[in-house]
């Protein structure tokens, strides 16, 4: 029975083989062939070994060019090029050995050269020290840094605040501290640098926006609440995010901040401030930022311009902020803010809220050169009236950025050889996620006289009327 059982399944295959289609018999027999060759072939055949002479290496080195380890930059870049400054840099400036007036520096409230200031910097100086040689963590906390993170959260209106010894390490230290991989950050497109690397450090998918555009904005999030609905699995896990800027240092625009608020589908929302805090009038604060700061989780700006300090700090609710003292790596690995820098930021303070008339000469001064501007042939202004940092931009291009730089440096050093220092708007070009045009920034500040600020508005027309035309 089992031998009978042996040639009926012979006879199937037989009869199998027979009714294959062709194709698959061609395929059977090249695989069994390819086997085979793999079973007997060797793995791997020995290359042969060719010595060179001690010539023909040589030869062979000096012919050989290594690849740059970065591009190259030509010797006429502005970065290789710059402009050296005699003595501080207040409202009379020495730049390359020339007096000038300052309308580059931000020194918005004329604090940097403040007795008041100095005198405190100075009396930290002796009392503690230059420098603080730690992180925070590890014996870089001084009393004048608990203080001034204090100051700042009962200025701002906030629980509490920290400080980071670094402004540009604030911004880019505070987005990834709660942004991680997986995240969404929806972001205004003019967002400065810090923010940028801020948002490439956090590994999130980042959504940009228009800028200012709250339809934009609304749109984004309207799609990404669709999207959610069709995984709600992943939308829970999934944190979104919304930073702007309060005072955008590229454009001179302020954010719809009152807008913003009213859409922002209870997501987290970050307002930071590239130019600082106290840089405008306290209308602005007050209508932007202190009657909505409940509707906002963080609030981050630096203390290099208006506080004529060094750092920056962010402030919020008291669960936010202590987040970052484990999470910021600006504030977990640099040494702490110089003592000596605190006590001056700390004076500074006490400046503004003792003389609250500061921010309505700002406005005034503000408002004047912007109207100045207006009008100049080949140039128009960008940046709202009351922004301390204005951009004046070519109408039309000359064709290219190249020419278009060149074409405003030049309308730069005229200006600069009458007596007004200004500078450009300087990017990195390659790593700017949205590319503003070139531009030349012009900063307004308490200490400018009303003579003054005609005068630069004069000297541009004239300098744009003699290079542009």
């Amino acid at each position: 029975a089992a031998g009978v059982g042996q040639q009926w399944v012979l006879v199937e295959m037989v009869q199998a083989f027979y009714e294959a289609p062709a194709y698959h018999l061609i395929l059977e027999g090249i695989l069994i062939l390819w086997i085979i060759r793999l079973l007997f072939s060797k793995t791997y055949k020995l290359q042969e070994r060719s010595d060179l002479t001690l010539k023909e290496k040589e030869e062979l080195i000096e012919e050989w060019q290594p690849e740059p380890l970065v591009p190259p930059v030509p010797k006429d870049h502005p970065a290789l090029n710059y402009n050296i400054v005699s003595g501080p840099p207040t409202h009379i400036i020495t730049v390359n050995g020339k007096e000038c007036i300052n309308f580059a520096s931000f020194n918005f409230l004329g604090l940097l050269d403040n007795e008041k200031v100095k005198s405190a910097a100075q009396a930290s100086l002796k009392k503690y020290g230059v420098g603080t040689c730690g992180p925070r963590g590890f014996y870089g906390t001084f009393d004048v840094h608990l203080e001034l993170e204090e100051r700042l959260a009962k200025f701002m209106r906030t629980e509490e605040a920290i400080i980071y010894s670094y402004g540009f390490a604030t911004i880019a230290s505070a987005i990834p501290a709660y942004s991680k991989r997986g995240d969404i950050v929806f972001v205004d497109e003019a967002a400065c640098f810090a923010i940028q690397k801020g948002l490439q450090a956090s590994r999130s998918n980042i959504k940009l926006f228009k800028h200012n555009d709250m339809a934009d904005l609304e749109r984004l999030l309207k799609e990404q609440e669709t999207e959610d609905q069709k995984n709600p699995r992943k939308a829970r896990v999934t944190r979104r995010f919304i930073v702007v800027e309060g005072l955008y240092m590229n454009t001179g625009d302020i954010c719809p901040l009152p807008e913003l608020v009213s859409i922002k589908y209870s997501i987290f929302l970050a307002v930071l401030e590239l130019s600082g805090v106290g840089n405008l009038s306290s209308a602005y604060l007050k209508s932007f930022y202190l009657s909505l700061i409940d509707d906002i989780d963080l609030i981050s700006a630096n203390m290099e311009n208006s506080l004529a300090s060094i750092g920056g700090f962010c402030c919020g609710r008291s669960f936010i902020i202590d987040h970052q003292r484990l999470s910021g790596q600006g504030y977990c690995f640099s040494a702490s803010l110089p003592p000596l820098l605190a006590a001056a930021a700390i004076e500074a303070l006490n400046i503004m809220e003792d003389n609250p008339d500061i921010f309505q000469t700002l406005q005034a001064k503000c408002e004047r050169i912007h109207k100045a501007l207006q009008g100049i042939s080949g140039l128009k202004v960008v940046g709202e009236s009351f922004s301390p940092a204005l951009h004046l931009q070519l109408e039309e291009s000359c064709g290219s950025r190249e020419n278009d730089v060149k074409l405003l440096k030049r309308v730069v050093d005229y200006c600069l050889n009458s007596g007004i220092a200004l500078t450009q708007a300087r990017y990195l070009e390659k790593e700017e996620k949205c590319l503003p045009p070139p531009s030349i920034r012009v900063v307004i500040t308490v200490e400018q006289t009303e003579q003054e600020l005609d005068k630069a508005a004069s000297l541009l027309k004239e300098a744009a009327q003699s290079v542009l035309n």
